[in-house]
């Protein structure tokens, strides 16, 4: 039985979180010759004050970008 957890920046609506579930389940089924009622993910949503990377947050990684107005 497959599980996936997968850790995103917080932001993603319900909607993109269905469409990456079957996408994902389709890939597990596809490539792990397993049923779609066994493969299980969890999406865990992380605030930017929880996650670095680079060795930076990535709330002031946003911050420096939005204050410099790029928007990449």
């Amino acid at each position: 039985m497959p599980h996936v957890h997968i850790a995103l920046s917080s932001g993603r609506t319900i909607e993109q979180k269905r469409k990456a579930a079957a996408a994902i389940t389709d890939a597990m089924v596809r490539e792990l010759s397993c049923t779609r009622e066994s493969v299980s993910l969890v999406f865990s949503d992380v605030d930017d004050h929880n996650w670095a990377s680079g060795g930076k947050l990535l709330g002031d990684v946003k911050a420096a970008k939005s204050a410099s107005g790029s928007s990449a």
